[in-house]
């Protein structure tokens, strides 16, 4: 939808609700965050009882605890641990299965209508980034692009950050500018607690216009907006200047080395990223060999099989797998897909269980390298 053209109107709390009603009545399953065995998880949403009213994650290297915040806000968290990605590229699904007539039948695509509040921005950078890889190439994945078609996101603009963001470096928050149906800023200002709702494609302006609200003053509209700035100030992470040329040029660089002495191999930055895409097929039979069936299921560069050829695996040591995925992540994505493969979501760093930070490697590697910048700087 033209950004120009963009419809947006203020409702107060129970027009939150009123909004999730409005998606089940459309006949969407509604997910959103919510607090579960200590974690912030994805999952279903009934009513905003189940949203995690109050929360925040206290986030670093190696560690994430939810904890209570300042505010009786509803969305001044920031990420659930799992990204939008398992919803259109399933970390385990059957392709097709055969028997005893040996004749191939495909499973059927599971893609019913979801919705899902309080995506956010990086997020939503992510999702765009894989629709690249699974669609944009020469063989397109049927199966994403199903799942994805029956997505409907209502994005929620950042007005506070982890300390592991580092979106606004990466250019993808704490605001999002597109690849939503619907985007919320959470307003609360002098006793007032309202929700800046704005329509972002056809279908989410259809949602809108079923509920109740007032329509958006300048003055609500500069609030969010200064909120979404505030936020990227606040972030202390970044990610470095040029950090694509960089990487391409430290081949060698005895800092890997380094890095493989604290890294597990254990692959957890991979499960969370919101862009990793590797996959793996299974070929699976039944005892009696009547049955077969063919699985795909997510797979890591930091696994010792995934490089493996006949005789071996051509990655051996864990600093040449680590190496590997931050390489590609950072410098050779640009070669494939035209941009990063970083969203600045700071996963990575959360669930590393020894706090590996992508961003203290890069800089270690600029400061060796003598091409450290200064954030601020930039930024201005």
């Amino acid at each position: 939808m033209d950004q120009a053209n963009i419809k947006s109107i203020v409702v107060g709390v129970n027009g939150l609700e009123a909004l999730i009603g409005a998606l089940k009545a459309e006949g969407y399953a509604v997910l959103g965050p919510k607090e579960h065995d200590g974690a912030l998880v994805l999952g279903p949403i009934a009513s905003i009882e189940d949203l995690p009213r109050g929360r925040i994650e206290n986030a670093d290297g190696g560690s994430v605890r939810l904890a209570e915040g300042a505010r009786d806000a509803f969305f001044d968290h920031t990420l659930p641990m799992q990204s939008l990605k398992r919803l259109v590229y399933p970390a385990e699904e059957r392709l097709f299965a055969t028997g005893e007539d040996l004749r191939f039948e495909e499973t059927p695509v599971e893609a019913s209508p979801v919705a899902v509040i309080g995506a956010r921005p990086c997020d939503l950078a992510a999702l765009h980034t894989l629709t690249t890889v699974f669609e944009a190439g020469p063989f397109l994945d049927q199966r994403y692009r199903k799942r994805r078609e029956a997505l409907l996101l209502i994005a929620v603009n950042c007005m506070r950050p982890a300390s592991t963001c580092f979106c606004a470096s990466m250019n993808t928050g704490p605001r999002a500018e597109s690849g939503f149906d619907l985007a919320l800023d959470e307003l609360l200002q002098d006793g007032r607690h309202a929700f800046l709702l704005s329509a972002g494609s056809q279908c989410g302006l259809d949602i809108l216009e079923r509920l109740d609200g007032d329509p958006a003053r300048e003055e609500d509209l500069q609030a969010a907006r200064d909120g979404s700035r505030a936020c990227a100030d606040a972030q202390t992470r970044r990610m470095a200047e040029g950090a694509e040329q960089l990487l391409k040029r430290s081949y060698d660089h005895p800092h890997w080395a380094e890095v493989a002495e604290r890294c597990l191999s254990c692959a957890n930055c991979t499960m969370v990223c919101p862009t990793c895409f590797c996959g793996t097929i299974e070929d699976r039979t039944s005892l009696d060999g009547t049955e077969a069936e063919r699985w795909r299921r997510w797979d890591s560069c930091f696994t010792l099989d995934f490089s493996y050829l006949h005789g071996g695996s051509v990655r051996k040591e864990t600093a040449s797998r680590y190496r590997q995925w931050i390489t590609h992540k950072l410098a050779h994505w640009h070669d494939q897909f035209g941009s990063s493969g970083c969203v600045g979501c700071g996963r990575c760093i959360r669930w590393c269980p020894v706090g590996i930070d992508i961003t203290a490697e890069v800089e270690a590697l600029a400061a060796a390298d003598g091409s450290a910048g200064n954030f601020e700087e930039e930024r201005r």
